[in-house]
């Protein structure tokens, strides 16, 4: 997907002349990785094709944009609580979807738990901002109003992280195209489960911002996400975990549905609720 920084040379960024938002995609969004995704779990799961997703607390509205692009016949509706990131994401719209590309695509304004759309295909809550409902009975809540959401055959995808690294107050570093990222794991509390999370970024010329994204939130395991699915009434879930290359021990991009862990210092998997 073409964007901004394809046009900027490596290492010119500063904090002054950085933009957050574009910094956010480029270290944690992979929109075309995530369509693959959806088509690769509605497939197995339902069978056919998804046509229509609506993204939740779609910030950017990344993966939205990368599903309208990727057929002529997907829909897409995006929702987030912030005004401003959406009008950064309308205000980007003409450099990375054609006209009718656009008109496949709704962004809203709005709280997930009671903004109204058509009904969909597919429901996203990925980049585990679900987590900031820290209570069951808020968290089932939201679960009952997706269900709401879809039609009759429809699927909510979430994402969700752990492993023994997650309860580990630590920084971890990755260097990038022209700055580092740094995801900051500031506290934990074991008693009620609370996490505050913060995302850096620091630059070549030694400027940095610090807290450019804060995150305060529960940190859910998967039994209990599974759990409070079927309370809100959907009928199964399929936990999809990724595959480890051999080689570097790592992820290796290939994800597959399964009843069966592993027990890893940090792993990332996806859970599907089935209407």
């Amino acid at each position: 997907m073409p964007t901004n920084q394809s046009r900027r040379k490596k290492g010119r960024r500063t904090a002054e002349s950085a933009d957050l938002h574009e910094l956010y995609e480029l270290s944690v969004q992979d929109a075309s990785n995530e369509v693959d995704i959806i088509k690769q779990i509605w497939t197995e799961q339902r069978g056919g094709k998804c046509q229509s997703i609506r993204e939740d607390f779609c910030g950017t509205a990344a993966v939205a944009m990368e599903w309208v692009k990727d057929h002529m016949d997907h829909t897409a509706i995006g929702v987030d609580w912030e005004q401003s990131v959406l009008d950064w994401a309308q205000q980007h719209l003409p450099n990375r979807l054609s006209e009718p590309q656009q008109s496949r695509l709704n962004l809203l304004q709005g709280d997930v738990r009671n903004t109204k759309t058509e009904l969909v295909d597919c429901l996203l809550a990925h980049n585990f901002s679900y987590y900031i409902f820290k209570q069951r009975s808020e968290l089932i809540d939201y679960f009952k109003t997706t269900l709401n959401t879809l039609k009759d055959d429809g699927v909510i995808i979430l994402d969700a992280y752990g492993g023994s690294d997650s309860f580990v107050e630590m920084e971890e570093d990755r260097d990038l195209d022209g700055f580092t990222y740094t995801w900051d794991q500031s506290s934990y509390n074991p008693i009620t489960g609370d996490v505050v999370n913060y995302i850096h970024f620091s630059f070549p010329d030694g400027t940095r911002i610090d807290k450019a994204f804060t995150y305060e939130w529960r940190l859910w395991t998967i039994p209990e996400i599974r759990e409070m699915l079927f309370e809100a009434g959907y009928q199964k879930t399929v936990v999809y975990w990724e595959g480890t290359d051999e080689d570097t021990d790592e992820g290796n991009g290939e994800w597959t549905a399964t009843e069966q862990g592993e027990a890893c210092e940090g792993w990332i998997a996806y859970i599907v609720g089935i209407r």
